[in-house]
């Protein structure tokens, strides 16, 4: 039976957790959907992987803040990025009163 992304989408709301989903997980790869309605990283907070990242917008709106670069890049439905390992990473912000939602393919090397 197939999957929907879009279902089960939380409610709209910047002070609930963001949902996280794994959708699949193999020796190697993990596939999570992640959907966001107005949270970010907390301040100061950095993600700091073992794994790459490549991530792919669906929906709504994101800041995603490199560590060694000075202003987060923003990214809409359908932008996409890969995340090298060790690639120090926050969310800056999200897109309030939407559905943001990301597919985010988890790898090693």
């Amino acid at each position: 039976m197939p999957g929907n992304l879009f279902t089960a989408l939380p409610p709209l709301d910047a002070q609930a957790e963001e949902q996280l989903s794994t959708l699949l997980e193999r020796p190697g790869v993990r596939i999570e959907r992640i959907v966001s309605t107005g949270q970010a990283s907390p301040p100061g907070f950095w993600y700091d992987q073992d794994e790459g990242e490549w991530v792919v917008l669906l929906s709504g709106s994101a800041g995603l803040q490199l560590a060694h670069e000075n202003l987060p890049r923003v990214l809409r439905a359908g932008d996409h990025l890969d995340i090298p390992a060790h690639c120090r990473h926050r969310v800056a912000w999200t897109e309030p009163g939407v559905a943001t939602v990301w597919l985010a393919v988890f790898y090693r090397a």
